[in-house]
């Protein structure tokens, strides 16, 4: 009998396609079970303790034993959840974490953190450049050939402009979206192409509005809605059909989508809030843990040790930095800055896939050499 494996799948696209990546590469048989979270802690985040209270446990896939061997998810409602279980395995359940976890990081039999989380050097993390999410080619290819007729009439090039939302520690409000409209027109003019904004779950309806009052001549907009029916989401199409792509700064999705498919890349950073616990929680995320230009400097150790103990004792969360994402595409020749020339070709992308995969299956071992 082979390791049981269950995937918490929540309700959030963008955390589920950083772990499905990974149960495709292990080539094990999986089961999904998909949390619904109650309508108050969709938006809010409920405090980070062991238990499954922010679940609506009526609407969500049974938990119940047997217990799986091994739990593997991506974000904070899910965690909660992914410990819970493990208690009630009386630890058996090994935890496989994507993503940066709030608290309790030694829980988790491996966390696999990317550029954006400034994570603890340890043997139970591994630390990737790009997040693991990638488009579905084939989701990608279908969606092409049903939207070239629809753009057919758009001038080339034509250039995508992925618009995501408000996001800690960023600020998305109606004059950064017209800082945005101004860029996108800036770079149409240059390149004497048209554009297509698309809006997503996150944008707040003032930058909706803001992009739609002020939507430049020959430009078009998608309006994202709840019950938007998923053909007549252009999301796919552009990511098909598109010769370039300006995407904002806040989603890693959207991003690593685009520059996984090696497509020029514009990236549009949102201003950080200007609150001092904004910017103080920024510059301690670098304090503690220093990328890793900086991490061998003579200082760096000492810092990192006081962060690890804040984190233990007090509950300091780690820190995301979507900069580190950033500059990680760019130094790559993945993206450029807006305002930067974009490049005509995008080299090829590095995949530690496999490297993730590798981990978590030799966390399941000694399970399947028993089983044997």
């Amino acid at each position: 009998m082979s390791a049981t494996i269950w995937f918490l799948q929540s309700e959030k696209m963008g955390d589920n396609a950083q772990v499905l990546p990974i149960l495709e590469a292990l080539g094990l048989p999986w089961m999904a079970k998909r949390l619904i979270v109650k309508p108050q802690w969709r938006l809010g985040k409920p405090p980070f303790e062991i238990h499954l209270d922010h679940l609506d446990l009526a609407k969500s896939d049974p938990l119940a034993p047997p217990w799986p061997d091994l739990v593997i998810t991506s974000g904070r409602r899910m965690a909660m959840a992914a410990l819970w279980i493990q208690e009630q395995s009386g630890g058996k359940a090994k935890l496989v974490y994507v993503g940066r976890p709030r608290r309790w990081i030694e829980r988790f039999d491996l966390v696999v953190g990317a550029a954006q989380y400034r994570l603890p050097e340890a043997a139970n993390v591994l630390q990737l450049e790009l997040p693991l999410m990638r488009p579905d080619l084939q989701a990608v290819e279908r969606s092409g050939q049903l939207w070239a007729p629809r753009l057919a009439d758009l001038s080339r090039p034509l250039i995508a402009v992925f618009v995501g939302g408000q996001t800690k520690p960023f600020r998305f409000d109606e004059k950064t979206a017209f800082e945005l409209i101004a860029a996108a027109r800036s770079e149409a003019a240059r390149r004497n192409g048209s554009l297509y904004f698309t809006t997503s779950r996150r944008t707040r309806p003032e930058v909706v509005e803001a992009i739609e009052r002020n939507l430049p001549e020959g430009a078009r907009l998608f309006r994202w809605q709840p019950d938007s029916a998923r053909e007549d989401n252009p999301y796919l199409g552009l990511l098909a059909l598109a010769d370039a792509f300006i995407v904002t700064g806040d989603s890693a999705s959207m991003m690593v989508e685009v520059a996984r498919l090696r497509r020029p890349l514009a990236i549009f950073p949102l201003p950080i809030e200007a609150t001092l616990p904004r910017r103080a929680y920024m510059l301690m995320g670098k304090l503690f843990h220093p990328t890793p230009r900086y991490q061998h400097r003579w200082w760096a150790r000492p810092l990192q040790a006081i962060g690890n103990f804040l984190y233990d004792t007090v509950g300091l969360p780690y820190s995301r930095d979507l900069t580190m994402l950033h500059d990680t595409l760019i130094r790559r020749g993945m993206a450029v800055r807006i305002g930067q020339p974009l490049p005509e070709r995008v080299g090829a992308v590095e995949d530690e896939l496999e490297t993730a995969a590798n981990r978590v299956r030799r966390l399941l071992l000694p399970t399947e050499a028993s089983a044997a």
